[in-house]
């Protein structure tokens, strides 16, 4: 009778673990010559929205004295972004910058956006030697050197200050429309076109801190309008909110 050999089984290699999320550290900051350079992050919130203003916050950490749990302002709920916020404002240099409505429709978001984190940089306490710049692409108006960083907010931790101090910044500002132009639910979408959004501007009309050049605003306004080199197409401002700027 023929010898049957026994093949062993072959053991399954065990799972690798997940690598670890990447945060946001101070390398990109170095590179720029920090501490002995005063080096800023800039980031914006309110980029997407059909209401209310871009705001852009410049932030100067120290890192000695940082507190936890910097990350881009998206991964945070809005308790913990609060929390970071406060703690930065007695430990970081802030400086806010601002561009309005009327601002945002006059020379478009993009520009608008530019030109609130220029007035963000100016806006400090100490005028910094390089800021790096969430995005891909920095102001033109900067008085200083700069550097832009794709997905910044998720790498340096200046960056990251600053997107938690733009969001929490602009957040407080739409909870304010929301009392002075109630029906809207401001204080819960910020502005952003969520159904409920749209909803609420079919019944009461656009107020005055819509856009009027994003084509959802300016369909109301003007159904028959062609559109014209401001307006912010539909589908822009829907891949916008997807990406929540």
């Amino acid at each position: 009778m023929p010898t049957v050999k026994k093949i062993a089984a072959k053991k399954k290699p065990a799972p690798k673990p997940a690598p670890a999320a990447l945060r946001p550290d101070y390398a990109l900051e170095m590179e720029a010559g920090a501490p002995a350079l005063l080096v800023c992050g800039v980031d914006e919130a309110g980029r997407g929205p059909l209401a209310g203003p871009v705001v852009a916050a410049a932030v100067i950490i120290d890192l000695s004295n940082c507190p936890d749990g910097l990350d881009d302002s998206k991964k945070l709920d809005a308790m913990r972004r609060e929390e970071l916020f406060a703690a930065l404002a007695s430990c970081a240099e802030i400086g806010i910058g601002i561009a309005s409505v009327e601002e945002i429709d006059k020379i478009n978001i993009l520009q608008a956006t530019m030109l609130a984190m220029t007035r963000a940089v100016a806006a400090l306490p100490r005028t910094p030697q390089f800021a790096l710049v969430d995005g891909n692409r920095c102001p033109p108006g900067l008085a200083c050197a700069s550097r832009a960083v794709i997905g910044g907010d998720g790498r340096a931790l200046s960056i990251a200050a600053a997107s938690i101090a733009a969001k929490v910044t602009r957040d407080r500002m739409m909870a304010e429309l929301a009392f002075a132009h109630p029906g809207y639910g401001f204080e819960r979408h910020m502005g952003y076109g969520t159904p409920a959004h749209l909803e609420a501007i079919s019944r009461l009309g656009p107020c005055a801190h819509h856009r009027r050049s994003f084509a959802p605003i300016r369909n109301i306004l003007s159904p028959a309008a062609a559109g014209g080199l401001d307006l912010v197409s539909a589908e822009s401002v829907n891949l916008l909110i997807q990406k929540d700027y």
